[in-house]
């Protein structure tokens, strides 16, 4: 999935409750998800947005983690095992060239690309397998650090998830400076 990926260590930063200041997990994601919806997020790393986002499923939803690092997915399902949320999360070793999630075509609800998409080494196949994945109007939030990705490079990016078949939406709230929220919309 990534020529360069988030070293375990820094996943630890990540979880940091200070971090919830500057992007709560709620407020960014909650517009977009119910209970009883697949949620999929690729590079999920410890989990500091797959467990609300469990929460915010229910019991009757599940969230995907993609991860390229089992360390992370350890992790992850141990801190969601601590929450009482592991029935509601399916993690997943991603290991080629592609997501590996074509069992799920055509059935996730929304996805959240969140800080990830800049690590990725294939964009294209990245945005084709998520597009596969969703349902016909689902959506797809992709988020990234001005830091890390420029206005230039995020350009790119959307032509990327453009040519996958994603149609750019006006997100219902104010998001981070390079966000664009995505739907997959099939021409019937």
């Amino acid at each position: 999935m990534a020529d360069h990926v988030c070293p375990p260590i820094i996943g630890y930063l990540l979880l940091s409750p200070l971090r919830r200041f500057f992007e709560n997990p709620q407020k960014l994601l909650a517009p977009f998800v119910s209970e009883g919806m697949t949620v999929l997020e690729p590079g999920p790393a410890m989990g500091f947005f797959t467990l609300p986002l469990a929460r915010m499923v229910g019991p009757g939803g599940r969230v995907v983690a993609l991860e390229v690092q089992q360390k992370m997915l350890d992790k992850l399902m141990k801190r969601a095992r601590k929450a009482g949320l592991q029935d509601r999360i399916e993690p997943r070793l991603v290991e080629g060239g592609s997501l590996g999630i074509s069992d799920l075509a055509g059935r996730v609800d929304f996805a959240a690309a969140l800080h990830v998409v800049h690590e990725v080494s294939d964009m294209a196949q990245f945005f084709r397998d998520v597009f596969a994945a969703l349902k016909p109007g689902g959506k797809l939030l992709v988020v990234e650090l001005k830091g890390h990705v420029s206005a230039v490079e995020f350009e790119k990016t959307l032509e990327t998830e453009k040519n996958a078949g994603f149609a750019l939406e006006t997100p219902p709230i104010r998001m981070p400076d390079r966000s664009a929220l995505l739907s997959a919309y099939r021409g019937d």
